[in-house]
């Protein structure tokens, strides 16, 4: 009922998809040997949705006279993706030749906010509420990290990070003091560690609106989890404040979720820059990411009308998300 008066018409189309399977993506492991398996995928009919997107963009000018938004995006990522209304499948990730394994397979939307934060060599980045892993490892493909902190409260959930970690990422990185795993309270951040990151990723818990659809095992939606559910949007904003105060002023944070809600998403956005405004007197403001959306619209539907930031809504055709994320700066 909720999502039929937010998306009006679009409402049976995405409630379709939601039901469908999801389409895949495969993330390919820079610390393997990338290029053998970049071809392998190719031959599957696969595409580089990244590569795609970008590669036309810096070969031509904008055809009017202004110029182009500065692209800034996280680079090094290569994401394979069968073309829209191709729902084949991705064999399972294998051990490659370096003993890690070559691929990660996960929603391609998920990877959106990491492209978002446009991670330049030598940021110190925190990920606050990391697990299970997939945007985590993204970062790291990056090579851009000079340290990485990744969080999350559970530890039964850190420790499906670390599995993650151990197969995809060399031992020198994951043990040097480049990749520092914890368990706190991320809405204590600001306390901890406060001005301290270039760049923050808040992907916070939340509905999860598609696998809230299939699993009944720990489902948001029970009855005995209903005050939980209705305390997200206030974790949500405490999440991303703590976030926004553990940048550095002059740095960025993307915000991020797999709900469609607007009350876990812009509403949690406005009502965190007010927070910051108004208790710690720190001004932030929200990046326009509509070329953004522009550049992956051949791989992504999104929703045309949010107040701020960007929302993948699944599609038959290009099963991904849902995926909502906003980009903020943090004003020196």
């Amino acid at each position: 009922m909720t999502y039929s008066v937010q998306f009006g018409d679009l409402w049976p189309s995405i409630r379709v998809s939601l039901l469908s399977e999801q389409k895949y993506s495969a993330l390919v492991n820079n610390f393997d040997a990338w290029d053998n398996v970049s071809a392998k995928l190719e031959h599957l009919g696969a595409k580089d949705f990244v590569k795609e997107a970008i590669s036309p963009q810096e070969l031509e000018p904008e055809s009017d006279l202004s110029p182009p938004p500065s692209l800034n995006y996280s680079p090094n990522l290569r994401c394979f993706t069968f073309p829209r209304g191709d729902i084949s499948r991705f064999p399972p990730a294998r051990l490659g030749s370096l003993g890690l394994m070559d691929y990660y397979l996960m929603d391609a939307a998920s990877l959106l906010p990491v492209l978002a934060l446009g991670l330049q060599p030598g940021d110190t980045v925190l990920d606050l509420c990391a697990a299970p892993g997939g945007k985590t490892l993204a970062l790291l493909q990056t090579g851009c990290c000079r340290n990485l902190a990744a969080n999350d409260l559970s530890t039964s959930r850190t420790g499906r990070l670390q599995k993650v970690l151990h197969s995809y990422v060399p031992q020198d990185i994951r043990e040097g003091n480049q990749v520092r795993v914890t368990s706190w309270d991320g809405r204590r951040w600001g306390e901890l560690e406060g001005d301290t990151y270039d760049r923050v990723l808040v992907d916070v818990p939340c509905t999860t609106d598609r696998h809230s659809l299939h699993e009944e095992e720990n489902n948001i939606f029970q009855r005995s989890r209903k005050k939980e559910r209705q305390m997200l949007p206030m974790l949500q904003v405490q999440l991303l404040a703590a976030g926004l105060l553990a940048t550095k002023p002059g740095g960025h944070v993307v915000y991020s979720t797999c709900s469609l809600s607007h009350l876990q998403n812009e509403y949690v956005v406005q009502g965190a820059i007010e927070l910051l405004a108004n208790q710690y007197s720190v001004k932030v403001q929200v990046e326009d990411l509509s070329h953004f959306r522009k550049l992956f619209m051949d791989t992504f539907s999104f929703f045309p009308s949010c107040q701020v930031g960007e929302l993948v809504i699944p599609n038959l055709m290009a099963n991904f998300g849902p995926m909502y994320f906003c980009k903020m700066h943090r004003l020196p």
